[in-house]
């Protein structure tokens, strides 16, 4: 066996010009990542180049991934480049799988100068599915606009890589493996770990797991089902749920993380995870839950299906925040939502007289706000919970916030949603997803639209729609300032907010690999008790027409209708 130290080699390479970072990393179709000669190696080159020399020298970092498809040969070159680099120690997921809330968790409690987390998070999976390489910094979150920028400019200029092609780590093992490398004074250092017990043990510093297990395995048990839609959360649930909570195995489905997610979107919703949503129909549950590809996403479902709207969630889990002992240990500092998030969490901060912060789309805003003790509690519409635990959303954080609640109140869900309601009034909300729409046409749409409404005379308009009037009140591209450090951040969303407090936002998304998403949310507060209970869809039907009349949406993109609807 040869034991002389490992090669470090310097390879030219040439610039990519598409590798701007979007809100969760870099995300492309696996064929762009396996086609494009070193298009994966320029990426991680410029994720480690972006840190200063003396930090990274000797330095700790975090990788690990969905288990989609690419993620183990991606894992290899992170490695060897990551060696290469000066990086003194990788802590890698068993089977390099690791949620992106565990990655958040891992590397706060190794003090890691940062990690890279492989996920393209709910899209398919697969050799014909997306790919996506995302890094966070040293607080656990995803990284800010000022990091990305970097690694971007740096990414249009490489002219090489440093790599140790010869480095082979066994992911499979749970062990410390050392390598020598030439010209490097220490050994570069690899852990595979157990992420799940870090994760577990986290949890069990914040919820009250006796009441847990009480509620999920005692004499009067709830029976549950959680999806794990063949993700990466499937460990953690098995794990957790039922063999610490005692959950009995069955109600965990879909737990084998696999390379293409079964064939099937790894996206919790009504649409992608229906088969939960039939199985919860049929009454035989009490609670029902799914997580996304990467585990930071969730949906929860009550019994018969009932539906928890995202925006919903978050605002009742501030409602009952302290049913979660974490919260009676710190307090709460403040509230966030994202922009299009329905304003169901601002009813709640305005009753308990909490702060609420506004911002735009992307985890590192309420990352920010955390860092400077404002924030506890924060929420996304697009199935997204957390709080200041960790940097990242946290899907079976979100679970587990909801099963105290019912452990707490033992009510079902639907009556915990409905007490809501009549306590704080309803916001009405829907989302309508445009996928894979031509770019070109997209942004050719949402800048016509937004010449319109920033018109003068767009202001105080009426439209009517059957019995029903709105005004307009306020038109605008959401601009946020953040209130830490100042910076401001422009082109979020464009919103009409009518004299009632509806709204209508467009945004175009940046977590897809080809074309464009179009994304239309409509939100609408009501507080009379007669009205509260009715079908959303109907509800909002009004707005709806006046969305698609005011953008000519369908004529625009050539669509006759939304790709999904929430």
């Amino acid at each position: 066996m040869d034991d002389s130290p490992l090669q470090v080699l310097t390879r030219p390479t040439a610039p990519y010009p598409d590798q701007r970072p979007g809100t969760s990393g870099l995300r492309k179709k696996v064929s762009v990542f396996q086609s494009k000669k070193d298009y994966l190696q320029n990426f991680v080159q410029s994720i480690y180049s972006s840190i200063d020399l003396l930090d990274r020298q000797g330095s700790t970092m975090v990788v690990g991934g969905d288990g989609r498809y690419f993620n183990q040969t991606a894992i290899e070159v992170i490695v060897q480049m990551a060696a290469a680099n000066g990086v003194g120690r990788l802590v890698i997921g068993h089977h390099g799988i690791m949620s992106t809330p565990a990655v958040s968790c891992v590397i706060r409690k190794y003090k890691a100068i940062g990690g890279i987390v492989l996920t393209a998070s709910h899209n398919p999976g697969g050799r014909e599915g997306d790919f996506g390489i995302k890094f966070n910094t040293a607080n656990g979150g995803p990284a800010q606009d000022a990091v990305t920028n970097r690694i971007f400019q740096i990414s249009r200029t490489i002219e090489e890589y440093a790599i140790c092609p010869e480095l082979r780590v066994d992911l499979a093992t749970l062990s410390k493996q050392t390598f020598d490398l030439e010209n490097k004074f220490k050994p570069f250092t690899v852990e595979i770990v157990d992420s799940v017990e870090s994760y577990a043990n986290m949890l069990r510093n914040i919820f009250d797991f006796a009441a847990l297990k009480e509620l999920l395995s005692g004499e009067n048990h709830i029976k549950i089902q959680l999806d794990a839609m063949h993700g990466v959360m499937g460990p953690y649930v098995k794990r957790i749920l039922c063999e610490e909570l005692g959950s009995p195995a069955n109600s965990a489905i879909n737990c084998v993380p696999l390379q293409d997610f079964g064939g099937q979107h790894p996206d919790p919703n009504l649409t992608y995870a229906a088969d939960l949503v039939e199985t919860m129909r049929g009454g035989q549950y009490d609670f029902g839950a799914a997580f996304d590809g990467d585990g930071d996403r969730n949906m929860i479902l009550g019994k018969h299906g009932f539906f928890v709207n995202p925006s919903d969630s978050v605002a009742v889990i501030a409602a009952n925040v302290f049913t979660i002992p974490y919260f009676q240990h710190t307090g709460v500092r403040g509230y966030a939502r994202s922009m299009p998030t329905s304003a169901a969490l601002d009813n709640v901060a305005r009753a308990t007289k909490i702060e609420l912060y506004e911002t735009p789309t992307g985890w590192k805003f309420f990352g920010n706000l955390m860092d400077a003790g404002k924030l506890s509690l924060c929420g996304e519409e697009s199935f997204g919970t957390g709080a200041d635990h960790i940097r990242e959303k946290d899907g079976l954080w979100a679970v587990l916030a909801w099963l105290s609640i019912l452990a707490t109140r033992e009510q079902s869900v639907e009556d915990i949603i409905k007490d809501h309601w009549q306590t704080f009034g309803r916001n009405f909300f829907t989302k309508y997803d445009y996928e894979e729409v031509d770019l070109d046409a997209a942004i050719q749409m949402m800048e016509d639209l937004e010449l319109m409404i920033l018109e003068k005379a767009f202001m105080g308009q009426r439209f009517a729609v059957g019995e029903k009037l709105y005004q307009v009140e306020k038109a605008d591209n959401f601009e946020y300032t953040d209130p830490v450090d100042g910076h401001i951040c422009r082109n979020q969303g464009l919103r009409i907010i009518f004299t009632d407090g509806s709204r209508i936002i467009y945004r175009l998304s940046g977590t897809g690999s080809m074309g464009a998403t179009v994304r239309v949310y409509i939100d609408s507060y009501e507080k009379d008790p007669d009205k509260i209970f009715r079908d959303p869809q109907v509800m909002l039907a009004p707005l709806v027409t006046i969305a698609l009349k005011v953008s000519q949406l369908h004529e625009r993109t050539g669509r006759s209708g939304p790709s999904v609807i929430t």
